[in-house]
């Protein structure tokens, strides 16, 4: 690898190394040291540094079928050669869900630190992804139309401010919303310590139950803000609220809320939050939610509630990095190589604040193909730092104003410019 670096490498993966200044403010090293036990002469944490920035490339084909190698890209994980599926296989198969799940609260304690949360709405959604295993298992379907298929279930948790991921959790297709929701709640919880903060989850109608509710009333420390499904009997129940009762806060729009005693609920109290639509009588809707705290009903239902469709677009964003497409059935190495994609994830958060746009707002396949693998360059090794010199990069002012002179920026903030995996060598960014 030495000669490698003494070397000149030319190749258009180049744009991977601008993750490393982000690794280096994120602590991903010390991460991936603590995930596999080994310390930093160990290849171990240069393997799973491989998963990470495969996750960034978005990559999902086998890799002996792959050209990644002779670009740089096995230099950026502090290796002479691009590892194997088997070798691959072998490190995740090692380590548990509890490791993968030690990891995301790890990160995420360094994410809340950073300022990637705001920690005071919190929305959650399952994620399913089709699954072609031959396995038997429960099937599911979106909507009454479609065939039930079968699906790998992964269940996430996002700050609904900052549109950034806190932890998800991944199961069986059996797994129902009720059962997993409570421990993706205790994970997220051990990330965002809610006692300190009041903390109000965003859930839709399929997490209405009386078991989710006591639970989460018990168990997290969290708030829950969630629909009721529209039955008919809700809706005459709604109906059958005097008017006078509702306060018009817009035309066409009033809310009222009272408390609601919830059938075989061992906990409480709850609030039933309820707004009507319509200007006339015969013209009015209704919609109910219910929520373990008493608050404002306007700012919870206008404001606030809207903001869990921002789980939908993290997905439609991010979905290329690794929870897309399901692979194996094995929970263990689903866990570690989704979790890769959950720092990848982070590094190019912090990395698209730095690019401008329009690249900051492109979507992770988009910037993975035309930024991450879209930049031609070459990387070299001078004295004590390697020097990685691009030429046409987008935004080319505001990267040397954020990359230029790297070492000074980052002792600056505080950080060590020496990158652990490459021989402690310092990095430096050229423009031209």
């Amino acid at each position: 690898m030495r000669q490698l670096l003494a070397d000149k490498v030319s190749g258009n993966l180049v744009g991977l190394w601008l993750l490393i200044p982000e690794h280096l403010r994120l602590g991903t090293w010390d991460l991936l040291c603590g995930w596999t036990a080994q310390d930093g002469a160990r290849v171990e944490p240069r393997l799973a540094l491989q998963l990470v920035h495969e996750a960034a490339l978005c990559t999902s084909r086998l890799r002996h079928r792959r050209t990644l190698s002779q670009k740089g890209f096995e230099l950026t994980n502090g290796l002479p050669f691009v590892a194997s599926d088997p070798a691959v296989h072998q490190l995740l198969g090692e380590h548990t869900v509890a490791d993968a799940q030690r990891l995301q609260v790890a990160l995420g304690q360094i994410r809340r630190a950073s300022g990637h949360y705001q920690a005071k709405l919190l929305a959650i959604d399952p994620h399913r992804m089709r699954s072609y295993s031959k396995r038997q298992m429960c099937r599911h379907r979106d909507n009454d139309h479609d065939r039930p298929t079968k699906v790998a279930q992964t269940f996430f948790a996002l700050d609904a401010d900052t549109h950034q991921p806190v932890c998800f959790l991944i199961s069986t297709s059996a797994r129902s919303v009720s059962q997993a929701t409570p421990e993706l709640l205790e994970l997220a919880a051990r990330i965002l310590n809610p006692k300190n903060a009041d903390t109000l989850v965003l859930a839709d109608a399929e997490h209405f139950s009386v078991k989710l509710l006591d639970q989460v009333h018990t168990r997290t420390g969290f708030e829950l803000l969630v629909p009721m499904p529209n039955h008919r009997s809700l809706q005459k129940q709604l109906r059958a609220i005097a008017p006078e009762q509702f306060t018009p806060r817009w035309a066409g729009y009033a809310t009222t809320q009272q408390p609601y005693d919830l059938n075989h609920s061992e906990t409480g109290p709850f609030y039933q939050f309820i707004q009507r639509q319509g200007e006339r009588a015969q013209e009015w809707a209704f919609n109910a939610f219910l929520s373990t705290t008493r608050g404002d009903e306007v700012e919870a239902l206008t404001c606030d509630y809207p903001k869990r469709w921002h789980v939908e677009e993290f997905f439609n964003t991010h979905q290329a990095l690794g929870w897309k497409r399901a692979g194996t059935m094995n929970l263990n190495i689903r866990y570690g190589h989704m979790t890769m994609a959950l720092i990848a994830q982070a590094a190019i958060g912090q990395l698209r604040q730095r690019l401008g746009e329009p690249v900051s707002g492109w979507d992770a396949a988009h910037l993975a193909s035309s930024f991450l693998q879209g930049l031609d360059g070459d990387i070299r090794v001078t004295g004590d730092t390697i020097i990685v010199t691009y030429y046409n990069a987008p935004n080319v002012e505001l990267l040397r104003e954020h990359y230029e002179h790297l070492p000074a920026k980052l002792r600056e903030e505080n950080i060590d410019p020496h990158i652990p995996w490459l021989y402690n060598l310092k990095l430096d960014f050229r423009f031209r």
